[in-house]
């Protein structure tokens, strides 16, 4: 299984030597806070989703240096002895805070922090970024194609074309948790329980003297999922009625067609007339081919007659846009028990940090069950429920709001207390729950692919004042 391969050595190089470098300098027992956030939402839309939890706590519970994960690193001939035996000992002991999977996550949140020993708080950051950008990536994008086929089922369609093993097991699970139905990756079903799905290829059609003997010995072998794939010769001339002949003479108990090629907008109707007029309302039509969350809308909004959709390459590689810009910044350390707050500055507005160690809570509306914004907030305070609360956008802070009837939920739970694991992970089957519960608490405006409503996350006074004191301390 890809969960035993010891992941310990999987960072980048700079961690290692600069762990050397706070060792070496006496500092590496100080204690630090890091977050990680993303700074901007995929496709330009109004959220993302939170995956990936599950694999980053795995990794964290496993970190290890093995005898030839040392002897390779003093083979570099930089790293002195006493870090290497320092390694040799390791014992991971933070704390790790993070929002559990399915959530929808925005811009600038804590969505992991970690506290402890900078020279291990360090260390995580590649595995951390690795773990949850990939997977929050494809689960968002998931999400956008299950919206887009409004109710009907989408399978991942991605295996063969996912950057590498982990790219496909991963992927799938992260499309799962995005809502999807299933996955072709088989490994997927064995390690997460991902329902695994697939009809056939053109070859096993080809393999056969002719198409309908194809079509009648793949029913005679699954008569409680035949799905035959049409269009290896023509579509409507051959393949959809070879597949009435066959269905009414076996009768399968579920049945269905996939068109992978052509119009499927025009060929899905064409069918569907065939498929009825046949007397076989029950059969779906599926379809494939390179589809996305604009096509699959198109084709709706055109009438298509389609069930079923299964998506490939667009979603398990996130095509449209590749990458999850997470990272992964110093907030804090501790001085002789105070903790003192740290920010990185920048010409680029986007880029100034976050000071300080923080909550994040998502403000709910009593009446409708909606969610108002999020906020974060020092790590010493508490959003009273019993009154108002004034929320202010911490770019134009004369943009104020009121928010009333209210009820406040903090995001963040304890995933690590002092290197020992506190949180257990829910199922598959919870976490894809999760997801559609907390996007079904979004408003109808933030659902839409393009200029979606943009989300409030807001900053609490206390630490707008700390954020805006440091600028102007550090400012030259």
């Amino acid at each position: 299984m890809i969960e035993k391969i010891n992941l310990t050595m999987l960072t980048d190089f700079y961690e290692l030597t600069m762990a050397n470098g706070y060792l070496k300098h006496g500092i590496g027992e100080r204690i630090a806070y890091f977050d990680m956030f993303f700074r901007k939402i995929p496709d330009n839309g109004g959220f993302a989703i939170m995956a990936g939890l599950e694999q980053l706590i795995a990794y964290l519970d496993g970190l290890r240096f093995s005898r030839e994960d040392i002897e390779f690193l003093r083979s570099k001939n930089i790293f002195c002895e006493e870090f290497l035996q320092y390694l040799h000992e390791f014992k991971f002991s933070c704390d790790v805070w993070a929002v559990p999977e399915g959530t929808p996550i925005f811009p600038g949140e804590p969505i992991v922090t970690v506290r402890g020993p900078v020279i291990q708080a360090q260390f995580i950051e590649t595995m951390t970024l690795l773990t949850i950008n990939h997977q929050s990536l494809i689960a968002t994008k998931a999400n956008r194609v299950v919206r887009a086929a409004q109710g009907r089922a989408v399978m991942e369609f991605g295996t063969r074309r996912a950057h590498g093993a982990s790219g496909a097991v991963y992927g799938a699970r992260a499309a799962y948790i995005g809502g999807c139905v299933g996955t072709a990756c088989t490994l997927a079903d064995r390690d997460h329980d991902i329902p695994a799905m697939g009809t056939m290829a053109h070859s096993w059609i080809q393999m056969f003297p002719t198409e309908y003997e194809a079509f009648r010995a793949y029913t005679e072998l699954y008569p409680h999922n035949a799905v035959l794939l049409v269009d290896t010769y023509n579509t409507l001339k051959s393949g959809v009625p070879n597949a009435i002949k066959v269905f009414r003479e076996l009768r399968p108990s579920s049945m269905g067609i996939r068109i992978d090629s052509g119009d499927i907008t025009y060929l899905s109707k064409k069918a569907r007339e065939m498929l009825d007029e046949a007397g076989l309302q029950d059969c779906r039509i599926v379809a494939s081919n390179s589809l996305d969350e604009y096509l699959i809308r198109d084709l709706i909004v055109q009438g298509a007659c389609v069930d079923v959709f299964g998506v490939g390459e667009r979603l398990i590689t996130s095509r449209s846009e590749p990458v999850f810009g997470g990272v992964y910044k110093l907030a804090a350390v501790e001085e002789n028990g105070e903790i003192i707050s740290k920010i990185k500055i920048s010409d680029n507005i986007e880029k100034i940090t976050n000071p300080g160690f923080k909550k994040l809570f998502r403000l709910f509306d009593k009446d409708s069950g909606k969610a108002i914004a999020d906020v974060i907030t020092l790590a010493d305070e508490e959003i009273p429920e019993d009154r108002d609360y004034e929320l202010f956008d911490p770019g134009f802070v004369w943009k104020r709001k009121m928010a009333t009837n209210f009820i406040a939920r903090k995001l963040q739970e304890r995933i690590f207390k002092r290197g020992k694991c506190v949180y257990k992970s829910p199922s598959i089957e919870e976490i894809r729950h999760r997801c559609i519960e907390e996007v079904s608490t979004l408003w109808d405006e933030m659902l839409r692919f393009e200029n979606p409503h943009e989300y409030y996350v807001d900053l609490s006074r206390n630490l707008w004042e700390l954020k805006d004191r440091l600028i102007k301390e550090f400012r030259f």
